[in-house]
């Protein structure tokens, strides 16, 4: 389903559209009053996007630097090319050392690559320990957002699963009651796990080792107490030195949730003592988005989720009907770079009002990306011939000014007489979700030759 379709389902619902916009321009607000108290806010974005660009021209050799380091601290380094590779790997080293219960952190690279229906189908049971992610695993769905993951729920409906499920009181709706009633129920999988498996939010190649970044404590429960730790990583999460960490650490939760930072920032440095760490490094396409020019900066992306927040087209759509494990701006940039015919529409999910470039912590050029990989989409034939039709026609009617005035007025004329008709109709998508303004009686060009003296 292309993204105007599943922005339609969503939309159907005015009263949670409403909601889920209003949900998120707050968590907008809280980014800017967060920026604003940081005097060099600025000189931190710039810094930012200076590292994140000159680790992504010398990746290999920052990568390399990271995997000997690693190795040096007993780190075990596991390199995957794909999402099926990563899957198979965290599987053999599950199976090679007979576990079978695993507690997941929040980490969108296992979501892109779809490990947790892998390891169930291999009979690994998987539990996400992440609040949000854990809702979404037991609606059976993906999350909405990569920062907060049920932003699309309602506490409503999070009461009625968990009253499915944890047998909580019917019609129960207080947060601070589901969430102890979460947090008992977890606490359990916490005990009876064999393995942790965490994402990576920043990887160090000066001292091989990495960051995880989360609010609820969750990583660190699951991965202390299980004997093996396996890190899920893109390729693209490594950076230089120890020293810039914490230019990224100041920018990461001011730009997604509004925090002064996350309320825990674990540094993995080694394996406990009896216990094993393992790393997996996934490429999953990332080599082929660093060979494209135009996009290779979509890989700086700290995956804060700003753009999101800020975007009025993922406020009003939703981040399921993006397709994708990461939506809306940046994840309209991403998915094109993996299946073009899939994700055709998602470059036109944006007013290229370039919001999602101003708020982004790493200066990414969001919205310029995003007219750039349309030309590349209209380009590959992959548009509909109306479509294609449509912009011959327009590309006729600019070509020269005397059409272009004929058809203003034309077109002014018939709007005054029948809008809808014009307008409205079954034929014209792009109407459907917008309005015109009252037509000028004349163009800017008529009223200046007839008040130019």
């Amino acid at each position: 389903m292309k993204h105007p379709q599943a922005a339609a389902r969503f939309l159907a619902n005015p009263e949670r559209a409403t909601w889920h916009d209003g949900a998120l321009w707050h968590v907008r607000q809280k980014r800017d009053r967060a920026a604003v108290a940081v005097p060099d806010w600025e000189d931190l974005r710039n810094r930012a996007a200076a590292i994140k660009r000159h680790t992504l021209s010398h990746l290999d050799e920052y990568l390399a630097e990271f995997e000997r380091n690693a190795a040096r601290n007993g780190i075990k380094v596991h390199w995957a090319r794909d999402a099926a590779e990563h899957n198979h790997k965290v599987l053999g080293l599950l199976r090679a050392r007979g576990l079978n219960r695993v507690v997941k952190s929040k980490s969108m690279l296992t979501e892109e690559c779809g490990l947790n229906p892998f390891l169930i189908k291999h009979g690994v049971r998987v539990v996400d320990t992440d609040l949000g992610e854990w809702i979404v695993q037991l609606a059976k769905e993906h999350p909405s957002h990569i920062v907060m993951p049920a932003i699309h729920k309602k506490k409503e409906e999070v009461g009625e699963i968990f009253h499915e499920v944890l047998g909580t009181d019917e019609g129960a709706t207080d947060p601070t009651y589901l969430t102890a009633a979460a947090r008992a129920h977890l606490r359990n999988e916490f005990l009876s796990a064999t393995a942790g498996i965490t994402g990576v939010n920043f990887a160090v190649a000066d001292t091989g080792g990495f960051v995880v970044c989360t609010n609820e404590g969750n990583a660190d429960l699951g991965v202390h107490l299980a004997p093996v730790h396996i890190a899920c990583m893109g390729l693209e999460k490594v950076i230089p030195r120890f020293a810039d960490l914490g230019v990224f650490t100041r920018l990461l939760a001011r730009s997604a949730t509004g925090q002064p930072v996350t309320t825990y920032t674990s540094h993995f440095n080694g394996p406990r003592d009896d216990s094993e760490l393992h790393i997996v490094i996934v490429d999953n396409g990332r080599s082929d988005q660093l060979g494209r020019e135009a996009f290779r900066d979509s890989l700086a992306c700290i995956r804060c989720g700003a753009c999101m927040n800020t975007c009025p087209i993922y406020r009003r759509s939703g981040g399921h009907s993006y397709g994708a494990t990461i939506p809306g701006p940046i994840g309209a940039i991403l998915s094109p770079g993996i299946d073009l015919e899939k994700h055709a529409s998602l470059p036109f999910a944006s007013t290229l009002c370039g919001s999602c470039s101003d708020v982004c912590p790493v200066k990414i050029n969001i919205h310029e990306q995003l007219y750039a990989w349309r030309q590349v989409v209209v380009q590959s034939g992959h548009t509909t011939g109306m479509q294609r039709r449509l912009m011959g026609v327009t590309r006729k009617t600019l070509e020269s000014s005397s059409r272009y005035q004929r058809a203003g007025r034309w077109l002014r004329r018939m709007l005054r007489i029948s809008p809808k008709m014009l307008i409205r109709n079954r034929l014209n998508v792009w109407a459907r979700g917008r309005d015109l303004p009252e037509p000028p009686k004349e163009s800017f060009n008529e009223w200046y030759r007839r008040n130019r003296k």
